[in-house]
């Protein structure tokens, strides 16, 4: 089997992540819901984790990160939790429905939203903020990086146009989070959103969410926290705030062994691994007739996402055919609904190769072999 789908989650995982989550499932009872040593364990296991979280992301305060089940639950927390009936929040069309349907059920509920457009190559105007501003703008919410093309927002400049209008930044790291360096204590971004089971080499079920210092959610949920048992109000200090209920201790155990693992082998060095898999691969199935890539491949930097489409072939038969030759790829619409629209890829989606440090060109080269086959079975000739 070759897997290239890294882009919706990790696969393999490493052995210390499989070693971690096994071992909290045998030596872990449930954190902060006992003193003896089961629970212990556990309180130090999630105590851990959230050091390591703080650390990797330049954290200061590790109290400031509270754990979720993934990035879309760590949305709904900074969404739901902060903007209220009559703010202004303005978006992009690069955006998974982890932002989107939020946004949506918030506009009926009040919230006024502004969408920035896509070009067709999923390239996104950004000084378009600026003429949607409004006396109600109160926050921006974007993904750094986007699933389906791989494209890059330019970080610097929206925290630089944030700082400059005053607006919380929440910023979506499904994707980047495990990819790129974040530092927050440099970095002025108010809210991220992570997961754990892509970038960060973690298992699914658990991701996380920062809240910087001063900035304060309605919790999505309440109830048991281990603490203040007899208040009738939930917590309201971090991270107890946000993390009603019982922790995901195997999980958070294996997403500090996923941190650790990224940490061994150096951002640097996946980055730079990840990048020279995805230039050749580019390079190869722009030579195939009747494919088309979509995405900016002229910008320095960006994830290791390949999307295309055969000229003529729907994208689940592609993805299919991919299948059958042991070849793991995504197709159809990848939850970003209003980019396929600018790509002009509604109707039939698209076939997404996606990349992580532990594929080899060896397997990328079978890849597009495969793909070549496919379109003499099923494609014409591109038009010259």
């Amino acid at each position: 089997m070759i897997y290239l789908d890294q882009a919706a989650t990790s696969y393999p995982k490493p052995p210390e992540v499989v070693q971690a989550v096994t071992e909290a499932l045998i030596g872990a009872g449930s954190s902060g819901r006992g003193a003896h040593e089961l629970s212990l364990a556990a309180s130090r296991l999630v105590f851990a984790a959230r050091q390591a979280a703080a650390e990797f992301f330049g954290c200061g305060d590790p109290s400031r990160i509270a754990f979720t089940a993934n990035a879309t639950e760590s949305l709904n927390l900074a969404l739901f939790g902060l903007l209220e009936p009559g703010d202004h929040v303005i978006t992009t069309a690069q955006e998974h429905n982890s932002v989107l349907r939020p946004l949506f059920l918030l506009e009926r509920r009040g919230v006024d939203l502004t969408i920035m457009p896509a070009d067709r190559h999923g390239i996104v105007d950004l000084d378009a903020m600026r003429r949607a501003l409004r006396p109600a703008t109160r926050a921006v919410v974007l993904s750094h990086g986007s699933n389906l093309t791989g494209n890059l927002l330019d970080l610097a400049w929206v925290l630089e146009f944030c700082r400059e209008h005053d607006l919380i930044l929440i910023l979506d790291a499904a994707q980047t989070a495990g990819w790129y360096p974040y530092n927050l204590a440099d970095q002025p971004i108010d809210i991220l959103c992570f997961t754990g089971h892509k970038a960060l080499y973690g298992p699914q079920g658990v991701g996380g969410i920062y809240v910087r210092p001063g900035l304060s959610l309605r919790p999505l949920k309440v109830g048991g926290s281990g603490v203040q048992t007899f208040s009738r109000q939930h917590p309201g200090e971090m991270p107890e705030a946000l993390e009603a209920g019982t922790l995901n201790t195997p999980g958070i155990a294996g997403l500090a062994a996923g941190i650790a693992y990224v940490n061994k082998l150096g951002l640097d060095s996946i980055r730079r691994v990840e990048g020279e898999l995805t230039s050749f691969f580019y390079k190869q199935v722009q030579e195939v007739p009747c494919v088309q890539v979509y995405g900016d491949f002229q910008a320095a930097e960006r994830l290791p996402i390949v999307t295309l489409n055969i000229e003529g072939v729907d994208s689940s038969l592609v993805s299919r055919l991919l299948a059958e030759r042991g070849i793991c790829t995504r197709s159809g619409g990848h939850c970003a609904p209003l980019l396929h629209e600018a790509l002009g890829t509604a109707q039939h989606g698209a076939v997404r190769f996606s990349f992580a440090h532990v594929n080899t060109k060896e397997e990328l080269a079978e890849a597009v072999e495969a793909l070549k086959s496919i379109v003499q079975v099923c494609g014409g000739e591109k038009d010259d």
